[in-house]
C-alpha cells in the first residue's frame, strides 16, 4: 500500500469513527458555546464533562438540557445564568446536548 492511499485510508476512518463528536465539537464552536464552557474545566459556565456526570442517567436529561440550551436557565450551577441562544436551533440543541451527554 502507498503512502497516499494509507494517508487516504486513515482520513477515511477518522471521519467514520470520529466524525459525530468533531461535528458536535465543532457544531460548539460555532454556535459559540465554548466561550462560556470547555470540556474539561469551568470557564463561566460548567465543564461539559461536569455536566455529562451530573445528568448521567437521569430520564428526560436530554430534553431538559436541549430546552436549556436554547431559552438559557439559572441555578442548576450556582448564580451565573446561562442566557438564551437563539442562534440554536431545537435540531442543533439535541445534537450538542447528546455530545456533552456523551463525554467521559
Amino acid at each position: 500500500m502507498t503512502k497516499r492511499m494509507q494517508l487516504c485510508l486513515s482520513i477515511a476512518l477518522s471521519t467514520v469513527l470520529g466524525g459525530p463528536a468533531l461535528a458536535s465539537e465543532d457544531l460548539a464552536k460555532a454556535k459559540n458555546c465554548l466561550m462560556c464552557h470547555a470540556v474539561d474545566k469551568k470557564i463561566m459556565g460548567p465543564a461539559f464533562k461536569d455536566v455529562a456526570q451530573k445528568y448521567a442517567g437521569q430520564p428526560g436529561a436530554d430534553t431538559k438540557l436541549a430546552e436549556k440550551v436554547m431559552k438559557g436557565g439559572s441555578g442548576s450551577w450556582g448564580a451565573m445564568p446561562m442566557p438564551p441562544n437563539p442562534q440554536v436551533n431545537e435540531e442543533e440543541a439535541k445534537k450538542l446536548v447528546q455530545w456533552v451527554l456523551g463525554l467521559k
